[in-house]
């Protein structure tokens, strides 16, 4: 469960643009939670979305979160408006009652991500993992990839010892010895394998979907929705960009992250997140399994309703 206990220091650190947006109050800033990896940096970097706001007299905030779950956090603490994250942290987020919708989501992309061991381990199935020190952000997608390769190879969550640390801290956990393995996405799970020394045990194919999940604050959508339809389109426009400019995309990555653009390059070739679409019933009942099992191994405090938190967006920011 997402820990309340966070709040108070977040603001400290975020302190952005003051106090919590009030009803029906007119946004001059857009202020966006974004992680170092995702769609969201390819438009930050880009500046297209700058160029489509500002004649609007709007202006734009970005604040990097190293993981979903602190991103949530924010969007409850008043400090940030728009966000994205894998396919676990809404789901803690609707659990601890933070007042957010889902706008849309991305495309499939399970190979991003992947449980790591060192070159020499001993550990070769999912069974070598029976009694392991497993490391990974608590709910976060590594968390579903962990639980679903363990299940679906017949074994049980409290098989292994869950060690439970932010992803910039996983490779020096893994190396040192202090975790067996480590189930992370992309740019980590890249830049490790560029390093050397490590090999994938599994990738998240089969165990994952590898989506991007966009949402916003229930009382920015709810007073002007319009303003999160205008951010999809620039979000989709910069995705049909980024398909058949590649090179391009590596570079700007490369330069807006400081991530080695080898890893960069290994990265976006697996990466297959640049269709975005409101949430369909297929994607909205995967969520409430996912939720369901989260549930069921006392994961979540309470059972939820994802599509109590949805919200289709349409062209003319209606719903």
């Amino acid at each position: 469960m997402i820990s309340r206990r966070k709040v108070l220091p977040l603001l400290v650190l975020l302190s952005l643009a003051g106090c919590d947006r009030r009803a029906g109050e007119r946004i001059s800033t857009l202020r966006i939670g974004y992680q170092k990896w995702g769609t969201f940096s390819i438009l930050k970097a880009s500046g297209k979305l700058d160029e489509a706001f500002r004649p609007k007299g709007i202006k734009l905030e970005w604040t990097e979160f190293p993981a979903g779950p602190p991103l949530f956090e924010a969007l409850n603490a008043g400090s940030i408006d728009i966000g994205h994250a894998g396919d676990s942290p809404p789901l803690f987020a609707q659990a601890a009652n933070i007042p957010f919708v889902y706008f849309a989501v991305s495309s499939s992309s399970p190979e991003s991500s992947g449980i790591l061991v060192k070159n020499g381990s001993a550990i070769h199935t999912a069974a070598d993992l029976r009694g392991r020190r497993v490391g990974f952000a608590k709910g976060t997608s590594a968390h579903t990839m962990v639980l679903f390769y363990l299940e679906k190879n017949g074994m049980a969550f409290s098989d292994i010892t869950p060690i439970y640390l932010p992803p910039a801290d996983g490779r020096a956990a893994l190396e040192s010895g202090a975790i067996d393995a480590w189930a992370i996405w992309d740019p980590y799970f890249a830049m490790t394998q560029q390093i050397g020394g490590y090999r994938p045990l599994t990738s998240g194919r089969g165990f994952v979907d590898g989506r991007e999940f966009y949402f916003a604050s229930r009382r920015v959508m709810e007073t002007q929705p319009q303003l999160v339809t205008d951010f999809r389109t620039q979000l989709e426009s910069i995705k049909n960009w980024a398909m058949t400019h590649k090179n391009d995309v590596n570079r700007f990555l490369a330069a807006d992250t400081g991530i080695p653009q080898s890893a960069v390059s290994l990265a976006e070739s697996r990466r297959n997140r640049y269709q975005t679409q409101s949430l369909t019933p297929e994607v909205i009942t995967s969520q409430q399994a996912l939720a369901d099992r989260y549930f069921k191994l006392g994961l979540l405090p309470r059972q939820i309703d994802v599509k109590a938190d949805v919200w289709n967006v349409t062209p003319d920011g209606g719903n």
